[in-house]
């Protein structure tokens, strides 16, 4: 098969939900030669697909939820081969990265870490569900270049204002650039409270990402 038609066959996988098809076809495309970071860029392409089919409630979220299973599947394979692309490279910064606290949704993360790390950045991610606090604890242990809140859910979209409003309280908001992202942010409201850089997508995510990196 071409190229093409592999990462055709990934996308029509991930599709199906199926976990195992999935899998599968994420290593018939590394074995077929394809870049890794490609693969991934496939994944993230069509799960963004879906949210944007679940926003319209064309589909629901035990489909987003089974999506979340195969993409996690898909990535089993695809991480170790990023994994080596990073020992390659010199890190470009160190990204502090969670899901904000009353949110479990946390596929967009997923796949930005993912992301992150293949293109050569040190990625500390605390999970989903993280308190304010928890985000500024971890960051003063590891002392990272950038933290990223993510938020699914307008209800917890105000947690990325109260960790940029505790970091100022704490004198720290010099110390870290903040990046906000998730499917409950717009540029609009990162500018209004006052973050550094927001990603509407994961590679755009990332990107954003080096730029802070690099002033």
């Amino acid at each position: 098969m071409s190229k093409e038609e592999v990462l055709e066959k990934l996308r029509r996988s991930f599709l199906s939900y199926d976990e195992e098809a999935t899998r599968k076809a994420a290593a018939e495309a590394l074995a077929a030669g394809v870049d890794p970071l490609e693969a991934v860029s496939v994944l993230t392409e069509t799960i963004r697909e879906l949210g944007e089919k679940f926003s319209k409630m064309e589909i629901f979220l035990p489909d987003l939820m089974l999506a979340a299973d195969a993409m996690r599947a898909g990535l089993t394979v695809l991480k170790p081969e990023l994994m080596k692309r990073k020992a390659e490279t010199r890190t470009l910064g160190k990204i502090l990265i969670g899901v904000v606290k009353g949110d479990i949704h946390d596929i967009g993360k997923t796949i930005l870490v993912t992301m992150l790390e293949a293109e050569g950045f040190e990625v500390i991610d605390l999970g989903k569900d993280v308190p304010i606090r928890k985000f500024v604890e971890e960051a003063q242990t590891h002392n990272p270049d950038i933290i990223a809140a993510s938020a699914l859910m307008t209800t917890t979209r105000p947690e990325q204002r109260g960790l940029i409003e505790y970091l100022k309280h704490l004198g720290f908001r010099d110390k870290y650039k903040v990046m906000v992202g998730g499917g409950a942010v717009t540029s609009q409201y990162a500018e209004e409270i006052g973050a550094d850089g927001y990603g509407e997508n994961a590679p755009e995510a990332v990107e954003v990402a080096k730029k802070l990196i690099s002033k």
